[in-house]
């Protein structure tokens, strides 16, 4: 079943798809004509699979320099008539929220979708933000798939119902809709539908006019009353089995619930599943008529008690004196990921039946943490070094030169042995809080580093503002060509994107010369010896220095070129004084036999070891 092309399979096949693939058919299916966004994991994997399926379709799936550039590409698109898909994770929403607010009063007038991906656990981001909320705050229609079967077929519903409704449709997942591989069932497929058309309105698509703003508020305002009605039509919530005990859940928290209700069978079989697809605007008429007979209800859901609110406001609007069980009064926890487990205990307060089977099986799977390392030849290990020894040689002590990092790979610098960066908090904010910290009287060098498609997505704006108020500041530039961590994907530097566009190349190092930095220097991170004395240099120099350390991502280079020259330890001259570990904590060395030892898989061949082996035990031999 697999061997099919996910993206021109015929309708009617069972494939099975990761959540990420069936979203990405599901542009075919809806007749999606523009999908762009910003790598960003859970969700990044639904343009990829556009790129590497999708030869030939007449779509236009490109990657954006930052989610709000991405989210007016789709506005304008839509606004012309077209169909569009803009993706992101949950805190790409927060750099797109001002088009995405404003986006409500103009509407749209060919479909557009925008796909957000939360991160319970939070896994791969920096905060468990529930991105719920942001329907309500921007008065946007909310749809929450629960399995891949269901991202498929949303992504299609989206689109209908943004064309019907005029507006931009949220589709809302988390990662356990992302990753799961499950079977979808194929539709039928939609030519993409480009430029329909346009004609200037401006009281709807200017937002200068304050009495304009005014009726457009009043005309989105109607617009979400029609909005359960239109769901209905297509088969969105539902109530599965029937009884007095009421769990009102949504997204992946529906298979918990139903995996649990399914492998415990309580007795009396008296419980009522009412499974919510509509996150906003609340589907008042579908949970009032659902709720009337409940006697309890529990609310099972991730991160936020958002749906719990919502219940217990529209129970105590009707006067309708049911106990709500959930987050608020300590039922589910408000942090975290849910699990079958988690939801059993829970259920079983409720219903009465014990938890027995499932505990030491996943005991059984429990395995060490650890935390994630730089790769082994990763350039930027040594720009990490670099700096570290420049901090040294220009007379400073580590603790008295902040380091500022920003979110990327580089940022598992903080971890040993490097442990160079002080602060990483969101993205391009590394120039910005070193500005500040400047700024409030610390009176010695500050550093930001910045990786390069991170200064591409907001790190640009924070240069120009150092420079524009003359603040002593070094920033490096973490230059590896590829937005790395999120699965390599293309900046504005490459000349050829994924889908095989042919695009103008946009140098970083022109960038920062038109900006008018003081001091800028390219350097090669491999030779350690220059960047250090250049970071010592510039340490020393007023202005804002900018360093831009280059070299291609050690994955990327090998995939390209192999691996020319790999190393190994003589066991007869290492002493195991494990400097070469303390110094680069590669990943690539380990300790066997008491000995230091490297495996040959791992090892890419950059000789950073070698530099740092007194005994000089570590030497080079022919990759095979």
């Amino acid at each position: 079943m697999r061997n099919y092309n996910p993206l021109k399979a015929p309708e009617g096949v069972r494939i099975a798809l990761m959540g990420n693939e069936a979203i990405a058919r599901g542009v075919v299916e809806s007749g999606t004509y523009v999908v762009t966004g910003y790598p960003g994991t859970p969700s990044s994997e639904i343009i990829m699979t556009l790129h590497e399926y999708g030869s030939g379709l007449d779509i236009y799936a490109e990657w954006a320099v930052n989610e709000r550039v991405a989210f007016e590409i789709a506005l304008g698109a839509s606004l012309g008539g077209a169909r569009s898909l803009v993706t992101m994770k949950g805190p790409g929403l927060n750099v797109a929220s001002d088009p995405a607010l404003s986006a409500a009063y103009s509407g749209v007038n060919g479909g557009m979708t925008i796909l957000v991906a939360d991160d319970p656990g939070p896994m791969t981001t920096q905060t468990e933000q529930d991105s719920r909320w942001y329907a309500k705050l921007s008065k946007l229609p909310m749809v929450s798939p629960s399995s891949p079967q269901e991202a498929k077929d949303f992504m299609v519903v989206s689109q209908r119902l943004s064309e019907a409704l005029q507006l931009p449709v949220i589709l809302r997942t988390t990662t356990r809709v992302n990753h799961t591989v499950g079977e979808v069932i194929t539709g039928g497929t939609e030519l993409p539908r480009g430029f329909q058309g346009f004609r200037a309105d401006p009281p709807r698509y200017v937002r200068a006019g304050m009495s304009w703003n005014l009726e457009r508020h009043k005309w989105l305002n109607n617009q979400l009353r029609l909005v359960e009605g239109l769901v209905k039509q297509y088969g969105l919530n539902r109530v599965v089995e029937g009884g007095n005990k009421c769990i009102v859940t949504e997204g992946v928290s529906y298979n918990y619930v139903m995996e649990v209700l399914s492998r415990y069978r309580p007795t009396g079989n008296n419980v009522k599943v009412i499974k919510v697809d509509l996150l906003w605007p609340i589907p008042r008429e579908f949970l009032l008529n659902s709720l009337s007979d409940c006697e309890e209800v529990l609310v099972v859901e991730e991160l936020d008690p958002y749906l719990e609110e919502s219940v217990k406001a529209l129970l105590n609007e009707q006067k309708i004196r049911v106990n709500v069980y959930g987050k608020s009064n300590g039922f589910l926890p408000l942090e975290g990921e849910l699990s079958a487990l988690l939801v059993a205990k829970t259920l079983s307060k409720l219903l009465g039946f014990g938890v027995l089977s499932a505990e030491p099986r996943l005991k059984s799977l429990e395995v060490p943490s650890r935390p994630p390392p730089m790769c082994p030849g990763c350039p930027h290990r040594n720009s990490y070094i670099a700096i570290l020894f420049g901090i040294a040689k220009a007379g400073y002590r580590r603790e008295d030169i902040p380091i500022f990092g920003d979110i990327g790979c580089y940022a598992l610098s903080v971890n040993p042995p490097l442990n160079a960066i002080w602060v990483e908090h969101s993205m391009g904010a590394s120039i910005s809080m070193a500005i500040g910290f400047k700024i409030s009287g610390y009176n010695r060098p500050v550093i930001a580093t910045i990786g390069d498609s991170t200064f591409f997505h907001a790190g640009l704006q924070p240069l120009i503002e150092a420079v524009n108020k003359r603040v002593d500041l070094l920033v490096v530039v973490l230059d590896n060509s590829v937005v790395a961590m999120t699965g390599h994907q293309s900046t504005p530097a490459w000349e050829t994107t994924e889908s095989g566009r042919n695009v103008k190349p946009v140098d970083i190092v022109e960038i920062v010369r038109s900006v008018g930095v003081e001091n800028l220097a390219v350097v090669d991170p491999f030779n350690l010896d220059e960047m250090t004395t250049k970071v010592s240099e510039f340490l020393k120099k007023p202005g804002v220095n900018v360093l831009i350390a280059r070299a291609p991502c050690a994955i990327l280079k090998v995939r390209r070129e192999g691996v020319k020259r790999r190393y190994k330890v003589l066991s007869d001259k290492c002493t195991k004084c494990l400097a070469c570990v303390r110094v680069t904590g590669c990943p690539a060395l380990y300790v066997s036999d008491e000995k230091v030892a490297v495996s040959t898989e791992d090892c890419v061949g950059c000789g950073l070891c070698v530099r740092y082996c007194p005994y000089k035990a570590i030497v080079e031999v022919e990759a095979t």
